[in-house]
């Protein structure tokens, strides 16, 4: 007759020939016959799964690490290539100012169907040409701002300023490596868009330039809320969880108003300003960031385009549904079925997509006597369409509104 092998302690009962018996941590399988009888048992003990939850462990923290790691690369390979394009004025300028490089391996954002960006296929390092004067530079500086920005009646003023950088060394003379690296760097956004707001707060300083390289001001807290978890991690978090993970890091409230005060003023500065409009075509956290005194930075501006430019492209692009009138993440237009073109005009102004970056953001922790306006104001705001010149008067004093509650809240503190 057989019987069944067990631990002691297990609690247990007899099973016919064949059947298995899991009881705790014992597993009983019984093989019957006649006038034999082969009893296995297999033990996972505490050991065992403690070890296996360790090594997972390991496996999970590695992986993570890895994944941080790279994620501070868009490419590795990228990397190898601006440092081997850095010059030696480039490294000492890199000892004397604590800054980021930033290496411009493609070519400038371009509206072409399908709102993807071309990879550049030859640098603009041959402009101007050998013995082009001062002044043909300056028409030629002033003929492209033209085209970027608009007939603007003060261009003048910031070729004059292009020009006043483009003398890197301060020499007094603008020598032809000067001018061509002055040249390419004004195809790419970014380096416009520093230069129109240079003398705002929202945009590092401008340290210095060398070919398409060029140094800005480092900011230290970047990018403006959000933590980086592997795919393997992500794809198991739910919507709403990862949401509110993303505010687990924030700063203190008044600190998060003062910052939310500097995104609203950049959309008030990019909004007719001094040199045309831009419009945000990529309002994510990742693009965005702030200094130790929680003054608020522009990160990434590759898609802050000027609108002139934006709106002459997009109505040359062929549609056949307003998804085709895309550019970036945010820049969103409307397709003419008549005509399988689509309108220059975006759908949303840069206000609304700001207030929906910001929404969780500043409603995390919200003192309970400024909550509900502010909720108010928030979902206001980010119920705007159109564009800023159709909604200009609602634009204009939902944004006054959302600056003044913020302001009066910390005002009278130390934060602001």
């Amino acid at each position: 007759m057989c019987r069944s092998v067990f631990c002691p302690h297990s609690e247990h009962r007899r099973a016919g020939p064949g059947l298995q018996q899991v009881f705790g941590q014992v597993i009983i399988i019984q093989v019957g016959c006649k006038n034999n009888c082969v009893c296995l048992q297999a033990r996972f003990s505490y050991l065992h799964m403690k070890y296996l939850f360790f090594s997972w462990l390991a496996v999970f923290v590695g992986s993570w690490i890895v994944y941080v790691e790279y994620s501070s690369y868009t490419e590795l390979c990228r990397g190898h290539d601006c440092k081997d394009s850095i010059t030696r004025s480039t490294w000492e300028m890199l000892i004397l100012h604590p800054g980021v490089i930033k290496c411009q391996m493609e070519e400038a954002p371009r509206y072409d169907m399908g709102g993807e960006l071309e990879p550049r296929k030859e640098t603009a390092f041959n402009k101007p040409a050998k013995g082009t004067s001062v002044e043909k530079f300056r028409e030629m500086i002033l003929n492209h701002l033209k085209a970027k920005v608009g007939d603007q009646a003060n261009l003048a003023d910031l070729s004059t300023q292009v020009l006043s950088i483009a003398d890197a060394n301060k020499d007094g003379h603008i020598s032809l490596p000067e001018a061509r690296s002055t040249w390419a760097l004004l195809q790419l956004n970014e380096f416009l868009l520093a230069l129109v707001l240079q003398d705002r707060e929202h945009t590092p300083k401008l340290l210095g330039f060398c070919g398409d390289l060029y140094m800005m001001e480092k900011v230290p807290h970047a990018p403006l809320y959000g933590i980086s978890l592997p795919w393997v991690v992500e794809v198991w978090i739910p919507a709403g969880l990862r949401r509110s993970m993303d505010q687990w890091f924030t700063p203190s409230w008044p600190h998060k108003a003062k910052i939310s005060i500097g995104l609203l003023e950049l959309v008030e500065d990019i909004f007719h300003g001094t040199f045309g409009s831009f419009l945000m075509c990529d309002v994510s956290a990742a693009a965005f960031g702030y200094n130790d005194r929680h003054d608020f930075k522009v990160t990434d501006a590759r898609h802050i385009v000027p609108e002139a430019v934006f709106q002459e492209d997009i109505r040359q692009q062929r549609c056949d549904a307003d998804e085709d009138c895309l550019y970036g993440a945010d820049c969103l237009t409307t397709c003419d079925l008549t005509k399988h073109r689509c309108t220059p005009e975006v759908t949303r102004p840069n206000l609304a997509k700001a207030c929906d970056a910001l929404k969780d953001y500043i409603l995390r922790g919200a003192p309970s006597d400024v909550s509900e306006e502010l909720e108010k104001q928030l979902y206001a705001c980010i119920a705007l369409k159109g564009s800023a010149e159709q909604t200009e008067i609602e634009h204009s004093l939902i944004l006054n509104n959302l600056k003044t509650l913020l302001w009066k809240k910390i005002s009278h503190t130390k934060d602001s």
